[in-house]
């Protein structure tokens, strides 16, 4: 399924294992095995003809005997340019900050972020300027001119940093179902969040493009971590999308969990909603675009996609050779396959990736993936599981387990880094104590539509014995089977049909 089809594969594994692998490509015996070594980060590059023999490396190559794998640098040197850079971070002043790897990012984040900072600049530099008179007002006004309504955009996106001002959905009380859950007893299926991006700092649509975690993202995942491993929280299995930031959060979790070498399967239909050309576009410029009023139908309407990005867009995941690649479960595009084979002079087989998504077309993808995919292959069979993924795909698998009216789901919001616990057997979701004391209904808005996310726990058959010594019924302490959950998977999957 990889070299002998054409593709490149990557093994990162230990000395001994490597050896192992070298023995078989190259026919070593074993007396010369011994005479084999794998320098620690040194890549060593196998090159394979069409009947799968290895190609001996070119002249002047850096090799070892018996094998015909090429090392792309002198053992040895990684080790010691590293040595000089931690002794010039040391003696240099400056060069720490100089010689740091920049994270991915675009020129618009790049010149976002810059107008930012400066704007956090001149609120700073506020307080030490007499305001007495007008000269003072036109030195610091360094962002706009006259304008200073920018940070009115982090507040009404729906992929939006966490809000500590919650909206209350009714007069009724909303509890958080804090505590109900039993890790080592109850079956769970964990959602989370991804940490913040640099979209989400600067209110931008992000959809599929990829950005990194942000500092304040990767603590998000650090936090967590703890937060589980603190309440007892083990797992079997990881789901996440193909999107960076899902990826990097579910790494932060399971650093923390001690637990990185969990199987974790990533699949593009955890991916965020398809944003179409508001991809990497602010809110501002959006309404600048298309009016206030169209913009405000894209982002409230459930069934409404915005424009679709061109066949030739940057954005648009047909132009990903990664995508094109590996996604094999999406139906053929005649059109695309017909233009692109006429393009290349050859036959080009196409398939047909979303141009832009309504929340509803994104609910189309990630509640089937969940109920045909997730719970057969793993929430039947008893594992325990972790769903690290995007704030839409994540409410589309919420409005089918906790049948959240389609009307509400524009209203739901769901913080960076928030640790959902859902009880499968109590079909409820519950929040964890962060021991802080505070009630997390104050401190998250999580929107109108938590009256539907947080309802109470159910009460199930299997928690009620009757003690006929007493004469009276009292709570059994009896653990789900698989049997059960097939029972009600199978009950759930019914209601997915009908609907």
């Amino acid at each position: 399924a990889g070299i002998p089809v054409g593709r490149n594969v990557m093994v990162v594994a230990h000395s001994n294992s490597l050896r192992g692998l070298a023995k078989i490509i190259d026919d070593i015996e074993e007396k010369n095995i011994r005479d084999i070594s794998f320098p620690a980060g040194i890549p060593v590059v196998y090159k394979f003809d069409k009947n799968m023999n290895p190609v001996a490396p070119f002249d002047g190559s850096l090799t070892q005997v018996h094998t015909s794998g090429a090392f792309l640098e002198k053992p040895g040197l990684l080790k010691e340019a590293l040595k000089r850079e931690k002794e010039w971070k040391a003696s240099v002043p400056g060069v720490d900050k100089g010689v740091e790897h920049k994270k991915r990012m675009t020129n618009l984040e790049e010149s976002l972020l810059k107008l930012r900072e400066e704007k956090e600049m001149e609120q700073w530099a506020k307080q030490f300027i007499s305001t007495n008179g007008e000269s003072s007002e036109r030195k610091i006004n360094i962002v706009s001119e006259g304008t200073n309504d920018d940070d009115d955009d982090q507040g009404e996106f729906e992929q939006e940093p966490n809000k500590q001002t919650p909206t209350p959905a009714s007069n009724i009380p909303i509890t958080a179902n804090v505590g109900q859950v039993n890790p080592q007893k109850d079956p769970v299926v964990v959602f989370v969040r991804h940490g913040q991006t640099p979209h989400n700092k600067l209110a931008l649509f992000t959809g599929w493009e990829d950005p990194n975690l942000t500092p304040k993202g990767i603590q998000d995942g650090k936090t967590a971590g703890i937060l589980l491993k603190r309440h007892g929280f083990e797992f079997d299995v990881v789901y996440t999308s193909w999107l960076s930031r899902a990826i990097e959060t579910a790494w932060y979790i399971l650093d923390e969990l001690d637990t990185q070498w969990l199987p974790v399967i990533k699949s593009w239909r955890l991916n965020e909603r398809h944003y179409g050309a508001l991809t990497g576009k602010s809110k501002k410029m959006v309404a600048n675009i298309y009016g206030e009023e169209q913009l405000k139908r894209w982002r409230r309407g459930y069934d409404i996609p915005p424009p679709a990005v061109s066949s030739y867009a940057f954005a648009y995941p047909g132009n990903d050779q990664r995508k094109i690649n590996y996604v094999k479960d999406l139906r053929v595009s005649f059109t695309e396959t017909f233009c692109r084979s006429i393009e290349a002079r050859k036959l080009q087989i196409h398939r047909k990736f979303p141009k832009a998504e309504s929340l509803k077309m994104c609910m189309d993808r990630t509640i089937p993936f969940y109920t045909q995919k997730i719970v057969p292959e793993a929430v039947l069979k008893g594992k325990r599981v972790l769903i690290t993924s995007h704030e839409n795909a994540i409410r589309g698998i919420l409005m089918h387990l906790c049948e959240i009216p389609e009307e509400c789901m524009n209203e739901l919001h769901l913080p960076n880094g928030l640790p959902l616990i859902y009880n499968v057997r109590r079909k409820c979701i519950s929040l964890l104590d962060d021991g802080s004391g505070r009630d997390p209904m104050e401190i998250y808005d999580f929107g109108s539509a938590a009256q539907y996310l947080f309802k109470p726990c159910e009460l199930t058959d299997e928690d009620f014995i009757f003690d006929s010594d007493v004469g009276e019924a009292s709570v059994s302490t009896t653990t789900t089977t698989p049997t059960t959950l097939a029972t009600q998977a199978e009950e759930e999957a019914e209601l997915v049909k009908s609907a």
